[in-house]
């Protein structure tokens, strides 16, 4: 004979062996049932007694359903995941046009570059000019606002 902690949190016997089988099938019981056997102070859980372990089955370890992620703070639209990047080096490397391709404006990117290169590096300051304020424009826009004018409108300059 065994007594029982229901789910409800009260003691519930004396209950026969057979009929804990059938709780068992019936799914009224678990393995983790607090148990005690009649005799005994001792409460354990109703898989640790020799007579119910063939019950239950091998112990599983059951992972905790997976937390929703919070979306990532710094894009709310996938397409404007180059923003920062962008941003970045429109401020720091302007005048080589990085940020153009960054966000796959090659032909401006281009431009930049060889005005860079073939004025031998006089255009550097002008093209750097245009990189940090574009740069800096980047940086500001919302993520929304960003997609709308630089991905879906195809604004390559300012």
């Amino acid at each position: 004979m065994y007594k029982i902690i229901g789910a409800d949190g009260q003691p519930y016997g004396p209950v026969a062996a057979d009929q804990l089988r059938r709780w068992v099938s019936e799914r009224r019981v678990n393995g983790l049932t607090l148990a005690q056997a009649e005799g005994s102070s001792d409460w354990k859980p109703l898989a640790s007694f020799a007579e119910f372990a063939g019950e239950f089955g091998p112990p599983t370890l059951q992972a905790p359903p997976p937390a929703a992620m919070p979306p990532f703070a710094g894009t709310s639209d996938p397409r404007a995941s180059n923003k920062i990047a962008a941003g970045i080096c429109g401020i720091l490397l302007g005048s080589l046009g990085i940020h153009k391709f960054i966000l796959g404006y090659t032909g401006a990117g281009l431009i930049m570059l060889l005005i860079t290169v073939l004025t031998c590096g006089m255009g550097a300051i002008v093209m750097h000019v245009i990189g940090l304020i574009e740069g800096i424009i980047y940086l500001t826009k919302s993520d929304a606002e960003f997609v709308r004018i630089y991905m879906d409108g195809r604004k390559e300059w300012f």
